[in-house]
């Protein structure tokens, strides 16, 4: 019999989940809330990212689950930690943060918050692994490993376009050719979305206090002014 989960959320993140469970035999609820979310052994969240949206959702999934029940967040860089403490299971609360796009990138992030529990994070990971993913335990720190390291690399590469270092085709193709990346950091910044890569650097900001992760004034602009990417189609490149 297949593991069931339900993923919350159908955006772009959320419907490459539903794609790689079902395509590896799963049976996953697509749902926004319903009763059938009551039968899962895991529910993933992958609604947008905002902390008082994940933290109210996280309080309704908590009521209306079974108590065997995981609930693991797709979150990009919010505090698992906080998240598990709005509920009345913080030992089955669980990072559990895919990459873009879902059915192409192979690794996933198992985030542990303080009080996940080690069954949680082993029955996640073996989640993963059925989806043909591979699972990498990693701590509750903001931006967790990925985007703690690859954010400051697309924040510097806005500021050598403000600063008219380079322009962004020259920026790109140089970090292709010369360190061997499939995209270039503002083509990538477009992919991902202004507006994602601007709320996961505020939080990195927020979260260690360092300056190196502040955001730059043209990120903020562009943003403001709702140039978020391909989403939009206009970013740093039209689409």
């Amino acid at each position: 019999m297949s593991e069931t989960i339900a993923v919350i959320g159908a955006g772009t993140m959320g419907r490459g989940i539903i794609e790689v469970a079902a395509v590896h035999g799963m049976t996953v609820h697509a749902v926004e809330l319903e009763p059938a979310v009551a039968d899962a052994v895991c529910v993933i969240e992958a609604v947008p990212e905002l902390e008082d949206l994940k933290l109210g959702l996280f309080k309704t999934l908590d009521s209306v689950c079974g108590s065997e029940t995981i609930l693991a967040s797709n979150t990009s860089s919010i505090s698992i930690t906080r998240l598990a403490a709005a509920t009345n299971r913080p030992t089955q609360v669980v990072g559990m943060h895919f990459f873009n796009p879902v059915p192409v990138m192979p690794p996933v992030e198992i985030v542990r918050g303080l009080q996940t529990s080690d069954e949680t994070v082993e029955r996640t990971q073996r989640l993963a692994e059925v989806m043909g993913k591979q699972a990498f335990a990693v701590g509750d720190t903001p931006g967790f490993t990925v985007n703690r390291i690859l954010m400051p690399l697309i924040n510097e590469a806005v500021f050598a376009l403000q600063e008219g270092v380079a322009d962004a085709r020259t920026i790109d193709s140089l970090m292709k050719l010369g360190c061997n990346h499939p995209m270039g950091p503002l083509e990538l910044d477009d992919f991902v979305g202004l507006d994602v890569c601007l709320s996961i650097l505020r939080v990195l900001h927020d979260g260690l206090g360092d300056s190196k992760f502040r955001p730059c004034p043209l990120l903020i602009r562009m943003v403001d002014a709702g140039h978020l990417g391909r989403k939009s189609g206009q970013g740093f490149y039209e689409y």
